[in-house]
């Protein structure tokens, strides 16, 4: 569903992702785990078309990103970890704007958006403008509005940031389900706890370039991912004192 292949990005004299390769495949939720500046965000936004690379190739279904980034974005959903969304709008004015863009029929769209916002329970404040949502609610408003075109692929940034506990919850519920169904879960993530009990593989990436990747057991082992990762970021910190 994903592939991504000897991913490389630079800014100026700076690597921040070096030949970097995953395959995220039907019905498997990923998770993508590293310490601030390791090369996540960079990554995903090169996956969802948003950020150019220098080398490597990205397939999104099969389509590639760099030349066919239409037939990529059709079948894909992008959550970012601080939703950007059109503030004048009413929070159904722009779910009807999203399903407009995707080409959503309004019997589908009606229905998609009476699940999901019950299920968030966003329904009564969805004739309000976005401008006085909550980040809360903001967040779960980009969460309908990735969902309601049924996506194949759903890449997420940080996606349990500004939610509680129940919406968290109904996340997880949600992603699993998608996968349950032939789709596919990329997510980037510091709650290492969701990330060990949510995905079905997961890699690791330290300054840009990936050091341990499959499925949680190959990855953890013995041990938690937790100790996994502290082990990684205790071996970045002494290569620095050398």
């Amino acid at each position: 569903m994903l592939r991504i292949e000897h991913l490389t990005k630079t800014f100026g004299n700076k690597v921040a992702v070096d030949d970097l390769s995953l395959h995220i495949q039907p019905g498997e939720i990923y998770g993508f785990i590293g310490h601030n500046g390791a090369g996540k965000t960079t990554t995903i936004k090169a996956a969802t078309g948003i950020m150019q690379f220098d080398a490597g190739e990205i397939y999104v279904d099969g389509h590639s990103v760099r030349t066919e980034p239409i037939a990529c974005k059709s079948v894909m959903a992008y959550i970012p970890d601080n939703p950007d969304l059109y503030e004048f709008m009413t929070g159904i004015q722009y779910l009807n704007f999203i399903a407009d863009i995707y080409g959503v029929d309004p019997d589908t769209r009606a229905e998609r958006i009476h699940t999901y916002a019950s299920t968030f329970e966003l329904e009564p404040s969805l004739a309000n403008p976005v401008s006085s949502y909550s980040h809360g609610m903001k967040q779960k408003l980009a969460i309908i509005s990735a969902l309601i075109h049924d996506p194949k692929l759903i890449i997420m940034d940080e996606p349990f940031v500004g939610l509680d506990p129940v919406a968290s919850h109904q996340v997880k519920q949600i992603m699993r389900d998608i996968c349950n169904r032939g789709g596919a879960i990329f997510f980037s993530t510091h709650v290492l706890e969701v990330a060990e009990k949510l995905c079905d593989k997961v890699a690791i990436i330290k300054n840009g370039k990936l050091v341990k990747s499959g499925t949680m057991e190959e990855v953890v082992g013995d041990v938690s991912l937790e100790d996994v990762f502290l082990e990684l970021a205790q071996e970045k910190d002494s290569s620095l004192g050398r």
